[in-house]
């Protein structure tokens, strides 16, 4: 999984939208269907699956046909052992157990969390089967008549429950980045790649591209068995790239080729999964909405490390469970601050002030002699539309100037929009930085460093740099 800093929050349906898509996924619907279909009669062994000689009636009850009925039906019956739809009552080595229909059954006709619950639990027991090797391989590695030899298998069973989680953490990352792919596919070959080939790496080396395909395969395996769970959409390697166990298959030249090597995509319910996964491993993976019921201050400081469109996303939830005036009174007290992280808090008022309406304008006036809040005051009021806002001096100019570089340095970085930003400043204003070294300010050093860094004029920039010189000495820093 993602290492403990802060992941990108992921937008989540409602949990009534996801516990409909739980209770649809083949793999809880056969099971809620076995455990209405059990009975007294059904014939159980000592680890609670069912008999070999149930298993084509349990097929059947699910109109499952096939060489593969048998096996969906004895996975679909462990889950329902597995989540309490059924219950196992005296099993043990001579005898077999009795079935009856398991408490949490009802819970399935429960509240969407309930039913999320449930669904949660299933997760887990395909996720453990998904990291069993292959049955084929067991054979091949008995040592002497039915005595599997597991030391004869090349398994590491927690290597390979890391192996899968961190492919998971990876293809969620993917999702939740706001510069990812989102809710398009992802090749296989490029999950795969990014466990095994290292960031550092140029040209990957034969052993690498190796490793590599031999990964893309286990991970074929493992998907085709996560998406009767409802934790990801799969296209399959295609088989014909396996056709000739002597030939290499050719390297993919173009989008289409590449989707024939498998295309993976986290669905809504998958993320929810992950995400609960995330949270339960001790992980920090906040979720849009999150901040909602908090105070402002908890929705400042909690959307500075969002990306912007997650950031505006959470910001709008926010307010619109709040009364204009109070919204605006609030996230302006919120706003206050010298500290590293108050002018990005500011930006963020602004943006949900911006969402606001004409209701808010008494709190906006009552801030208008405040030193960190008057002039994203007035701008506030002049683009509301609002009369007899007084002018701001240029004082204030100055420090709006500063903060605002200021939280745009905390958001973005070095960004293109900032570079724009930092040569508009140096043009439209002359003599900006003979004013700007002198705006007290605690950003200001800083500010005026990134503009020299930044500024694509060596002569601007070497201005912006003595204006930073300037502004350390004036603050003693």
């Amino acid at each position: 999984m993602p290492d403990s800093s802060p992941l990108p929050p992921v937008r989540l349906h409602s949990e009534a939208e996801l516990a409909r898509d739980a209770l649809s996924t083949p793999l809880l619907s056969r099971a809620a269907l076995l455990a209405r279909w059990a009975g007294p009669g059904t014939r159980v062994d000592a680890g609670g699956g069912l008999v070999d000689e149930q298993l084509p009636a349990a097929a059947e009850a699910l109109g499952l046909t096939g060489e593969d009925a048998t096996a969906y039906a004895s996975e679909a019956w462990r889950v329902a052992v597995d989540t309490g739809l059924v219950e196992i009552a005296d099993a043990d080595d001579d005898s077999d157990g009795t079935v009856t229909a398991g408490e949490d059954l009802a819970l399935l006709a429960g509240s969407p969390h309930d039913v999320l619950g449930l669904w949660l639990t299933a997760l887990e027991t395909v996720l453990a089967d998904a990291t069993v090797p292959d049955l084929d391989g067991l054979i091949d590695a008995v040592d002497g008549p039915g005595e599997p030899d597991l030391t004869g298998l090349d398994w590491d069973p927690e290597a390979e429950a890391e192996f899968l989680d961190g492919v998971l953490g990876n293809l969620y990352l993917l999702t939740v980045t706001e510069d990812g792919p989102g809710d398009a596919p992802v090749p296989l070959p490029a999950l795969a790649a990014s466990m095994i080939v290292p960031s550092d790496m140029g040209e990957p080396t034969n052993d690498v591209l190796e490793q590599v395909s031999d990964a893309m395969m286990r991970l074929d395996d493992q998907f085709r068995l996560l998406e009767p769970v409802g934790l990801v959409e799969y296209q399959p390697v295609d088989e014909a790239l396996m056709a000739d166990a002597d030939e290499e298959p050719a390297a993919p030249v173009d989008d289409t080729d590449v989707s024939r090597y498998g295309m993976v995509r986290l669905t809504p319910l998958g993320r929810y999964g992950l995400r609960a996964r995330l949270l339960e491993a001790g992980l920090a993976a906040p979720a849009v909405g999150d901040l909602a019921d908090k105070d402002a201050d908890a929705l400042l400081d909690g959307t500075a490390t969002f990306p912007q469109a997650a950031a505006q996303a959470e910001i709008d939830q926010w307010v619109r469970r709040r009364a204009p005036l109070d919204a605006a009174r609030d996230l302006l007290s919120a706003a206050r601050g010298q500290d590293p992280a108050a002018p990005l808090r500011r930006l963020h008022c602004q943006q949900a002030l911006s969402l606001v309406g004409a209701e808010a304008e008494p709190a906006l006036r009552e801030v208008l002699d405040d030193a960190e809040l008057g002039g994203l005051a007035r701008v506030w009021l002049t683009e509301n539309g609002c009369r007899d806002v007084p002018a701001p001096s240029e004082d204030l100019i100055f420090w709006l100037t500063i903060d605002t570089v200021a939280a745009q340095l905390a958001a973005e970085g070095n960004s293109e929009e900032l570079r724009a930003l930092v040569q508009g400043l140096a043009a439209q204003h002359r003599g900006f930085f003979d004013a700007a070294w002198r705006v007290e300010h605690p950003a200001t050093a800083d500010v005026l460093e990134a503009m020299g860094r930044l500024h694509p004029d060596k002569r601007i920039a070497k201005e912006a740099r003595k204006a930073a010189f300037k502004a350390r000495s004036q603050h003693g820093g």
